[in-house]
C-alpha cells in the first residue's frame, strides 16, 4: 500500500507518512493483519446463567 496524499494517520494525529504501522498485526508484529479477528476477542456463542426460576 502507498503513502495516500492528504489522508490522517489512523493511530497518530498526523498526516499519514506511509509507514503502514496500521498494517501491522496486533498480536504478532511480524505480520501483516489479514482481519482474522483473533484480537477483538469476539464468541461465536454467548452463555447466560439462570439462578433461579420464578413461577
Amino acid at each position: 500500500m502507498e503513502k495516500q496524499e492528504n489522508n490522517k494517520c489512523v493511530l497518530y494525529d498526523r498526516e499519514c507518512i506511509g509507514c503502514m504501522e496500521c498494517e501491522v498485526c496486533d498480536l504478532d508484529a511480524n505480520k501483516i493483519c489479514d482481519n482474522c479477528g483473533r484480537c477483538l476477542n469476539i464468541k461465536d456463542d454467548a452463555i447466560i446463567k439462570i439462578d433461579k426460576i420464578i413461577i
